[in-house]
């Protein structure tokens, strides 16, 4: 048995949506927010809640394995015997952001109880990559009813991912954190957000020809410069192409842009001072920023809980 080690939250840098059409995705691990298993002899309130909520979990993933369906083995008497010992996940990933907190979990649950798991520093071949990515998708469907397993995966592989279409995926190399003026950074907007709700808004949208044609012709080519620009470490051609991201994204995803955020988001567009971009799928939450001056941007932002995590 494992010891108790850290799963960190994730961000989703690039690819909110346009993942599901097949435009590229780069994702990394964010290790501000973090969750480990732990146990106590007596449980707080906020331990027994993990608890019992952990007691479902297993339950989903006894029926699968009872029906055969179970994408891997676990260790199922384990788990139970570690219930019923007081174990819980303690996190501070908070919940309905868009960071990854029911990926932290299906990736520790996964790492402790998998039988025969793909270990992410023995094998980390594109083959197991896929695997891993379906096995604990098949995991966060208990949560969202849907998942791609994008989250999990990279809250398993603590590594950088791009996706580049949807069979194709991997670990890549992000540049290093410089000490400039400019940097991404996270916004709050003081409310969470539900996944599945707005996952089905978008699908309703994909309907429209006119929608898709947006998605396909211009999201897609957006997205992927800036992500290209993102690896090269080229600023100028990354914050051209977010202007154009953010902006589309503002006029053809208002349903996915918390309310409190709307005005902020304009104002981005309208000064050049930052650029604001879904973190996830939407509806609440943190959303992105980018901006060439950090402290330009706070001074804006003044009032609004902003999050520094990368120096560009």
């Amino acid at each position: 048995m494992k010891n108790n080690p850290l799963y960190y939250a994730k961000i989703l840098l690039f690819g909110e949506y346009g993942i599901i059409n097949d435009s590229q995705g780069l994702s990394v691990p964010y290790n501000y927010y973090q969750g480990a298993f732990k146990h106590e002899a007596e449980l707080s309130e906020t331990a027994k809640r993990s608890n019992q909520s952990l007691w479902k979990f297993f339950n989903y993933l006894q029926e699968l394995q009872s029906s055969g369906d179970s994408l891997a083995h676990f260790d199922l008497e384990a788990f139970r015997k570690d219930l019923e010992a007081n174990y819980y996940f303690d996190s501070s990933i908070p919940e309905g952001y868009g960071v990854g907190s029911s990926g932290a979990l299906c990736a520790a649950i996964y790492d402790r109880y998998a039988i025969n798991r793909i270990d992410p520093e023995a094998d980390i071949s594109k083959e197991n990559i896929q695997k891993l990515k379906q096995i604990l998708g098949q995991m966060e469907s208990y949560f969202h009813g849907r998942s791609s397993g994008l989250d999990p995966l990279i809250c398993y592989l603590k590594l950088p991912v791009l996706i580049q279409s949807k069979d194709e995926l991997g670990t890549v190399h992000i540049p290093e954190r410089l000490e400039g003026k400019g940097a991404i950074f996270l916004l709050n907007s003081g409310q969470p957000g539900e996944t599945q709700p707005m996952v089905n808004i978008f699908m309703d949208k994909m309907k429209n020809e006119g929608f898709r044609k947006v998605m396909k012709e211009q999201f897609t080519k957006y997205n992927d410069a800036c992500i290209a620009a993102f690896l090269k470490g080229d600023t100028k051609p990354l914050f051209n192409n977010l202007k154009k991201l953010s902006h589309l994204v503002f006029e053809n995803f208002s349903p996915m842009i918390p309310h409190s955020m709307k005005e902020l988001w304009q104002q981005g567009i309208e000064t050049n001072a930052y650029y604001l971009k879904l973190c996830g799928s939407g509806g609440g939450g943190f959303v992105l920023g980018f901006t060439p001056d950090y402290d330009q941007a706070k001074t804006l932002l003044k009032g609004y809980e902003t999050e520094l995590i990368y120096r560009l």
